[in-house]
């Protein structure tokens, strides 16, 4: 658009769901939409259309969004089914089951211990002196016993959205778009019920309005794509391609169950469980009255009576009588998000499996870039054009962090992990890192850091839980103070037994802050 183009006053958001009442949030609370003068932001979803909840997991970034947009962390535990996630516990990803060495590896929130002046203890670790078969996580982190001991992350004193550990949320999806879209509401943004079935172009091609099935017609200066794999505007309409990340991310499937706890008191996990399976992984998420527990696997490399069946392997008599819930995934991304005056946010934009939980990360992460880099003045263009860029990288990077869960795995019982490992299916970008780590290991420098959605540990705790052999000795005369780490891998074991003493139970954890959350308006 020219200098001519007239400001921005409107937003319309088509669909609902987390994605569309997230930004919705978002864009009321930072462009005042309750406000005189403020911008008029209005949501249109409908009834009929459902949630897709495919992980009930979130990353730690959910707490900033959260408090940003002003709801009350108890209010979002009681009201969500909410827990606490303070990581993810990785089962039988490097090894088949019942062979020999450590089967599982935990990715903490929380970063390695690095106290001013102490030495960086990863090199350290490799050399050995944490100690004979303790692992990275364990050594460098107090969370991983707390974790292995059902502690949750802070005290019920703790301030909202602050605790001893990092961490974010496990949630009921459904609940958490209905709660937002109330919290919405009180922001000023409009509320509409309609099935938009048509989108009219204007003479230059941009979007004019949307035509609901019952016969409206809703007019905006902006478009924001909320309508999940649909893509009925950025997609169906303006026609920007999805890119596949499938010959790198091979699963394409979903099964998820619901499955009751045995008795009221049963301890809730405080990470997400990732187990392997012969052609996926299983997701076991404790909520607050019940486990979210799914397949993701790869319709490449099994049938969906044979996930079905391992699925219900897993979950054991539990599982009678309960009826799945089937997803297609659409893994890829589109390299452009941004197209004249429709965004895409969300699924509508892209998906990566959910092993790491990008997905309400990614929305987060686009709703904040819309709303402070809003275009009030009309010029979409240079705010479309660095949105896209970002969020393209931002994918691109996210592509390569999940792929290398897969690639360092040393399974070969079955051909899904066979093909993971295949360097044909790394991308060229990561196995350049995986190259210079074997001689060295990750830091901050190897990581555009606004661009990167996991910080550097994240990529060493998941690098060497999957035990891959980085080898110091050309180098060894870098890491002189041995000794001065020793000291700091005691101090963390002394440590983590404190916070053992200190923390409460996760389930204890969370009843007391739920008892004590204040109840909304009207309720």
């Amino acid at each position: 658009m020219d200098k001519s183009s007239p400001a921005v006053r409107s937003v319309l958001i088509v669909g609902g769901g987390t994605a569309g009442w997230m930004t919705a949030n978002v864009l009321a609370r930072h462009l005042g939409a309750g406000a005189p003068g403020g911008v008029q932001i209005s949501l249109v979803e409908s009834s009929q259309i459902g949630i897709i909840g495919v992980g009930e997991a979130s990353f730690p970034s959910i707490r900033g969004t959260l408090a940003f947009i002003g709801l009350d962390e108890a209010r979002f535990l009681r009201e969500f089914e909410g827990t606490f996630k303070q990581g993810i516990t990785f089962v039988d990803w490097l090894r088949p089951p019942g062979s020999p060495g450590a089967n599982h590896y935990f990715h903490p929130f929380s970063l390695p211990s690095q106290r001013p002046g102490a030495p960086e203890l990863l090199p350290y670790w490799l050399m050995g002196q944490a100690g004979a078969g303790r692992a990275f996580a364990e050594a460098t982190t107090l969370q991983k016993r707390l974790v292995d001991a059902g502690r949750g992350p802070k005290r019920a004193s703790d301030g909202a959205f602050a605790g001893t550990m990092n961490y974010a949320y496990h949630f009921n999806a459904g609940r958490l778009a209905t709660l937002l879209a109330g919290h919405g509401r009180s922001l000023g943004v409009r509320h509409l019920l309609g099935n938009v079935d048509r989108v009219q172009l204007d003479e230059h091609g941009a979007i004019a309005a949307v035509h609901t099935r019952e016969g409206a017609e809703l007019r905006a200066d902006l478009y924001v794509d909320c309508t999940g794999f649909r893509a009925l505007l950025i997609g169906a309409t303006l026609g920007a391609p999805l890119r596949s990340a499938g010959d790198t991310l091979f699963n394409d499937r979903a099964l998820a169950l619901q499955v009751p706890y045995p008795s009221g008191d049963t301890p809730i996990a405080s990470s997400t469980i990732a187990s392997a399976r012969e052609a996926g992984w299983i997701w076991d998420i404790g909520l607050q009255e019940r486990r979210g527990v799914g397949y993701v696997y790869s319709s490449r490399h099994t049938s969906d009576e044979r996930a079905e069946e391992v699925l219900r392997e897993y979950v054991g008599t539990a599982a009678a009588g309960l009826v799945p819930n089937a997803l297609k995934l659409n893994i890829g991304y589109r390299d452009r998000q941004w197209v004249k005056n429709c965004v895409a946010i969300g699924l509508s934009g892209g998906f990566i499996e959910p092993i790491e939980s990008s997905g309400v990360g990614l929305i987060e992460t686009a709703a904040f870039l819309l709303a402070f880099g809003f275009p009030f003045d009309g010029q979409f263009e240079p705010v479309a054009r660095r949105y896209n860029d970002f969020m393209r990288g931002r994918y691109e990077r996210i592509v390569d962090f999940v792929k290398m869960h897969y690639c360092l795995t040393r399974r070969t019982d079955t051909a899904f992990w066979v093909d993971n490992a295949a360097p044909a299916s790394i991308p060229a970008t990561l196995r350049e890192l995986l190259d210079m780590w074997r001689w060295r290991t990750p830091n901050r420098l190897d990581f555009l850091t606004d661009l990167e959605m996991y910080q550097p540990a994240s990529w060493q705790f998941v690098l060497y839980g999957m035990e891959y052999p980085t080898q110091l000795a050309a180098g060894a005369a870098a890491f002189p103070r041995a000794a001065e780490a020793r000291r700091e891998f005691e101090m963390i074991r002394q440590l983590s037994q404190r916070a053992l003493d200190d923390l409460p139970a996760h389930r204890a954890l969370v009843e007391r802050l739920c008892a004590g959350a204040e109840a909304p308006a009207g309720a």
